[in-house]
């Protein structure tokens, strides 16, 4: 067994693209067999809303069944992740065009924005898994702002169907692990963008 991960904390946060849940699911069951503990935290859209990819409840309890670990959906759980020393490195996946546009302006409104600014105070990584159908259109600015910013981080990603959704990035969420590693080493993965003939393998 990979235990490459043993005892690192990692605040790992669910926001709302509900079609790659699946996929986050998978990679958080991976950090957990590489031996990392997982702080489960999901924005209040993604712990209320239900759709054709589970419902709310299902989400819910999948996440906290990997993690071990009640779910934090709310502002005021959210705030001690930082003074309390709660996470190494905090990982958002999938992360939204509207969460990282949030980030980009330093705007906390929600659990998420909350966990990351608290996070952020001692100045540790945050790894950002995007998924979002306009990442080159108005929200390209956002992660232009975000790839310079000093602690922001990101899983390479795909241009998944570059015909259909020209302005479509979303993560390879099979390279999160490496990622986590990466960045805890304050190195970001590069490419950041493969073309869709170019995924890894």
């Amino acid at each position: 067994m990979n235990d490459s991960l043993k005892g690192l904390k990692i605040g790992y946060a669910l926001t709302g693209s509900f079609c790659t849940f699946s996929r986050s699911f998978e990679q958080a069951e991976k950090l957990v067999s590489m031996g990392a503990q997982l702080l489960p935290i999901m924005s209040e859209h993604a712990a209320e809303i239900s759709t054709r990819f589970g419902t709310n409840v299902e989400n819910i309890v999948r996440l906290e069944e990997i993690c071990g670990r009640k779910v934090i959906t709310t502002i005021e759980d959210a705030e001690p992740i930082g003074p309390m020393n709660m996470t190494d490195i905090m990982v958002v996946a999938p992360c939204t065009s509207n969460t990282a546009a949030k980030l980009a302006s330093s705007i906390c409104d929600g659990c998420v924005t909350m966990s990351v600014k608290s996070h952020l105070r001692s100045g540790k990584p945050v790894l950002l898994a995007i998924a979002s159908n306009d990442s080159l259109l108005g929200s390209a600015k956002n992660l232009g702002e975000l790839f310079n910013r000093k602690n922001y981080y990101f899983v390479p990603m795909l241009q998944d169907d570059c015909e259909k959704k020209p302005a479509s990035l979303v993560a390879e969420f099979s390279m999160l692990p490496e990622a986590v590693e990466a960045a805890v080493k304050g190195i970001q993965l590069r490419p950041i963008i493969y073309h869709a003939q170019k995924q890894p393998q």
